[in-house]
């Protein structure tokens, strides 16, 4: 990407956050100054990542905010020329869906809109969301050739049935694949774009989970694989994913090219032993 933010500065919510990291180091790239939120930016193991990118001494800017706290955007957002939001609760295990999930999420998002509608100096506000918001809208998705769009959007009853556990087995699912770092540089398209609106799926491809092992012993025969699937049912059919968001210019990183990326990165943190 070229560095052309000429200083404008622009917000990102939730910056601590593994996307939104990646949002946040792109920008300072690019040349804009930018203004990040965090529940706590006192935290150390919250912010500590953050100041060590290019450009972070000289163009970041820490505020704390709160999701369901109205008003507590506002002063991250004042005079930013564009928002990012990204902030969201990530939670696998959870005692109260509702609260704990829905309720920060909407609610949240509501907060960030005020604070925006309020600040005339924004201009466009590019807002993160999960593929699982149109996966499950109750279309059949049958063949390979079905084609998931920006049009769909899930089915509260569905969401709440979609449940998979288990490390020893693969579950028989089918999903789309993405590079974090598409996703990043592909929220500032959005967001420089100016023919930008609406909603974009962002997948590289949709592969099974057996695919998705097969291809990572393929890479890496000592690791560890699943080998079974969760059932004795044949693979649910896959699909495709909607490409217009290439015509904003993304060019998507290959998923082998992601697993081997994603695999390496484990290995120079010791996430897990080889």
């Amino acid at each position: 990407m070229e560095r052309n933010g000429n200083g404008k500065v622009v917000c990102v919510t939730g910056g601590s956050g593994y996307i939104a990291s990646w949002i946040v180091k792109l920008l300072l790239h690019r040349g804009y100054t930018v203004k990040t939120t965090l529940r706590d930016p006192s935290n150390p193991k919250k912010v500590e990542h953050l100041l060590k990118l290019d450009g972070a001494e000289e163009r970041l800017q820490l505020f704390k905010a709160d999701l369901l706290e109205e008003g507590s955007f506002d002063s991250a957002i004042r005079d930013c020329h564009g928002v990012f939001h990204v902030a969201s609760p990530v939670l696998l295990d959870v005692q109260d869906p509702q609260k704990e999930l829905i309720d920060p999420a909407v609610k949240g998002t509501i907060n960030v809109l005020k604070s925006c509608a309020k600040t005339p100096s924004v201009k466009r506000v590019v807002l993160t969301s999960s593929m699982a918001t149109n996966l499950y809208s109750g279309k059949n998705r049958t063949t390979p050739e079905d084609v998931v769009d920006e049009t769909l959007f899930s089915l509260p009853d569905i969401c709440r049935e979609s449940q998979c556990s288990g490390t020893k087995t693969f579950p028989n699912l089918c999903y789309p694949w993405v590079n974090v770092k598409d996703v990043a540089n592909f929220h500032i398209l959005a967001y420089e774009v100016a023919s930008a609106t609406g909603r974009y799926c962002l997948a590289e491809r949709v592969v099974h989970f057996s695919e998705l092992a097969n291809m990572l012993r393929n890479l890496y025969p000592t690791l560890q694989i699943a080998n079974k699937c969760e059932n004795d049912e044949p693979y649910v059919a896959t699909y495709r994913v909607s490409e217009k968001a290439k015509n904003l210019g993304i060019r998507f990183t290959p998923l082998e090219v992601t697993l081997k990326e994603t695999v390496e990165s484990f290995r120079k943190n010791k996430i897990f032993n080889f």
